[in-house]
Parts: structure tokens; C-alpha cells; sequence
């Protein structure tokens, strides 16, 4: 038979019997004020050590810990932490600088297997340099203290931000070039007038929209239903059925879109494009077109159509990596956030055919795309 504890009562006031009642309730609180506060109001409610032992899954050393604690210095300075000064920083600035430098050299660099560090790897390669280095005070550094060394410096060598590197070395003359083209057709639909002729030289933005995917469901999708689910469901599998090629030219002065919708985007399909415009545009106007580099626009098959319709065609090329200068990019950003988003099909063919009834739509009511940055081309002169 176990014999009666010989461990003073608990005696709360009503005060304090609210506030850890309160503290043992709250979500907000931490962990350990929340378990300190359940072993106090159970003490203080008869239950022995034992049974509060089993209750909050601590030791029967531990519950006594904090009851002894709350007899002697009172249940609410008991639920706290004591506070304790901390112990002054030993880890010199230069060491802080060494961890630093570290972190911006690549792991691989150092015979590493990872591109950048993670916390871990880079405290584990402190701890096993930092002696042989000339900083004996970070020999046990932890995770938390490399962490806490790298957020106190404007450096971030664990993340990266990527850029683009100039690699044209015409760059500017070509930008200037194009942007003279924008200004140029800007005054030119600023002067007309409804019932005007189409103007000599026609400027058309051309490029392609390549690897969209044609994407089927496996299940039907299913309607918005009140309580259940107020969006439309849709089944996380699906299957691919191929991936298409959008190339399109806009017209920069009534908005007008020619496009097709391909499998490739070879020679071949860019000059069934050229032919396309070659049909729609009256014959004696002057095609300026607006595009890039690409191998298909200056191939010696697509050469060799442009030579059987001299003075048909004029090419703008823009810089390398400057296709963010092409207007018909926005083209393509109107597309995908209107009849391209989440769109789903049951095969290639139907996935071309809609994209040609968005181009169908357009058409019917044309939007002039313009340059937005009006600043920069008035800078310009001619």
C-alpha cells in the first residue's frame, strides 16, 4: 500500500486558479506554460504525482520538479521560464566573416556533391574547418548559429536570382531600332482617318508560342455545387496527347491577328505563315516584319521564298534575347490568361481548332497593341 505523500498542499487563490485555467486552455500560449499550468491545477485539485505523471506524459521527477517550484515561489512565477542573463558572444567578428565567406563559395567548389549549401551541410563544414581556420569558437557550432551569423548580413548565397547576360553586342542599335519602328507606326495610326487606304509599308509582329500542351482529362470535370464545392472540380490526372506551336503575326495598326497552329515550327511552317500574309495583305504594300533570330526566319529554304517576292517582305530583326521588345508577346500573354487558361481537350485537333476560334474571336474585335513605354520612344529621334 502506497504511503501518503508527504508534499505540502497547493493552496491557489481564486485569482490564480483562473489565470491557470486560462494559461492550461489557451492556443496561443507556449507548450511548456500550458503543461506546467495542467500539472498545478491538478495538484491543486487532489490528483497525486503519479496520476499526473501518466496524464501530461512526464516523469513523476519532473511533475515534482514543478509543483516543488510552485510551492516555494508561487504557481504563476512557477508556470514561467526564470529568466537568465545570456552568456556574452564568443564567437569573434572575423570567425562571423569566415562563416560568411564560406557561404558564398560554391560546395562543389569545395568537394562538395551540391550546388549551394544547405544550413546543415554548411554548419557540419564549419564545425570540421573551423579549428584548422583559426576559429576555435565555432569547433561546435550548430545549425541555429550559422542561421543566426547569415541573417545578420545583407548576403542571401542560398538563394539564387537569375539574369540575363548581354550577349549581342549590338544590343542597343537594335533596341533602337525597333523602338524607331514603334514610334514611327504610333504617329502613323495617330494620322489616320476612318475610310483611309492601308498605308505603304504594313508593320507586322511575328513570332512562336512553342510546347503548348495538349492536355485531356480522365474524368469529367464537374460543376460548381452549392455546400460542396464552389469551384468547378477537376480530376488531378490527365493525359497528354502532344504539344503544339502557335505562330502568329499581329498587325501593330488595326490589331488584326494572322496565325496557324502547327506541330513544329521549321522553316516550312514559318513560310506557310509568310504566305498566309502574302495572301491577306493587298499586293503592292511593303510587309515590315518584326522578329527574331530564330533559325526558320532566316534559313536558306525561307531565303530562298523571300527571294521569289522581292520587296514583298522587310525584316526588323531584335537583338539576341530581346524578344521581350516584340509586341506580339503580349499577344500571346492575352492568350493565355482568356481561352488558353486551364483549357483541356480530347485530342490534338481539337486543341488547334479552338486556338483558331480564339484567333476567330480576336478578329472580331481587334485591339491595337502598342508599345507602353512612351517615354522611352519619345526620348527617340529619327
Amino acid at each position: 500500500m502506497a504511503g501518503k505523500s508527504r508534499r505540502p498542499r497547493l493552496i491557489l487563490t481564486p485569482d490564480e486558479v483562473a489565470e491557470l485555467e486560462r494559461i492550461r486552455q489557451s492556443t496561443k500560449a507556449p507548450f511548456r506554460e500550458v503543461q506546467r499550468a495542467q500539472i498545478l491545477t491538478r495538484y491543486h485539485a487532489g490528483e497525486t504525482v503519479a496520476h499526473i505523471a501518466r496524464h501530461v506524459r512526464m516523469t513523476r521527477k519532473s511533475v515534482a520538479k514543478w509543483i516543488s517550484r510552485a510551492l516555494a515561489v508561487g504557481p504563476l512565477a512557477a508556470v514561467k521560464d526564470a529568466y537568465h542573463r545570456p552568456k556574452a558572444p564568443t564567437i569573434t567578428e572575423e570567425a562571423r566573416a569566415w562563416v560568411v565567406a564560406v557561404a558564398c563559395r560554391k560546395p562543389k567548389d569545395l568537394g562538395y556533391a551540391a550546388e549551394l549549401w544547405t544550413r546543415s551541410a554548411l554548419a557540419a563544414h564549419v564545425r570540421a574547418h573551423a579549428v584548422e581556420a583559426g576559429h576555435p569558437s565555432l569547433a561546435k557550432a550548430a545549425k541555429a548559429t550559422v542561421q543566426r551569423i547569415l541573417a545578420e548580413q545583407p548576403l542571401h548565397p542560398d538563394r539564387v536570382k537569375y539574369y540575363l547576360q548581354r550577349r549581342d553586342p549590338k544590343f542597343d542599335e537594335k533596341m533602337r531600332n525597333i523602338l524607331l519602328v514603334y514610334r514611327a507606326v504610333l504617329l502613323q495610326n495617330q494620322e489616320r482617318r476612318p475610310g483611309d487606304p492601308p498605308p505603304s509599308v504594313i508593320t507586322v509582329s511575328i513570332d512562336e508560342k512553342p510546347g503548348l500542351q495538349a492536355i485531356a482529362n480522365t474524368a469529367p470535370d464537374l460543376p460548381p455545387v452549392a455546400g460542396r464545392h464552389p469551384e468547378m472540380g477537376r480530376d488531378h490526372e490527365y493525359k497528354r496527347l502532344g504539344t503544339c506551336s502557335i505562330l502568329a503575326a499581329l498587325d501593330l495598326h488595326d490589331g488584326h491577328v494572322t496565325a496557324r497552329v502547327e506541330h513544329r515550327h521549321r522553316s516550312v511552317e514559318f513560310i506557310a505563315l509568310l504566305k498566309d500574309l502574302d495572301r491577306y495583305y493587298p499586293p503592292e504594300c511593303t510587309l515590315r516584319l518584326i522578329l527574331d533570330n530564330h533559325s526558320a526566319h532566316i534559313s536558306q529554304e525561307t531565303q530562298a521564298y523571300l527571294a521569289t517576292r522581292p520587296n514583298r517582305f522587310r525584316y526588323v530583326l531584335t537583338p539576341t534575347h530581346g524578344s521581350w521588345l516584340n509586341i506580339v508577346e503580349t499577344l500571346f500573354g492575352k492568350m493565355a490568361r482568356t481561352f488558353l487558361k486551364h483549357i483541356r481537350v480530347q485530342s490534338w485537333e481539337e486543341l488547334r481548332d479552338r486556338i483558331l476560334l480564339g484567333i476567330t474571336e480576336i478578329n472580331a474585335a481587334p485591339v491595337v497593341h502598342r508599345w507602353k513605354k512612351f517615354t522611352a520612344l519619345n526620348e527617340l529621334t529619327f
